[in-house]
């Protein structure tokens, strides 16, 4: 997929509940994340893919090697960051 710039990231409540659980070095780690997904959210280091299943319409990148962002685009510039948390939990 061709690299976009995002310009504007939305907030389900779930991904904002579940951010607040997280220690914060992994909140921090997660914020310079953003920050590079939002340049280009196809970066290798964010590992961004595509799932399936019942999460089809969905994507995923790495925070971390356990943590993981879910998210949906909005349009070509807008995304939605519906969970964040271990792989385990944001798949289901």
């Amino acid at each position: 997929m061709e690299a976009r710039k995002i310009k504007k990231v939305r907030y389900s409540k779930k991904f904002l509940k579940n951010l607040e659980k997280l220690p914060q070095k992994i909140i921090d780690q997660a914020q310079e994340r953003e920050r590079i997904f939002k340049a280009n959210p196809f970066y290798p280091l964010l590992k961004t893919h595509k799932l399936g299943g019942r999460n089809k319409e969905c994507w995923a990148f790495w925070v971390t090697y356990s943590i993981r962002i879910k998210f949906i685009f909005l349009s070509d510039e807008e995304i939605l960051f519906l969970d964040i948390g271990p792989h385990s939990k944001i798949y289901k």
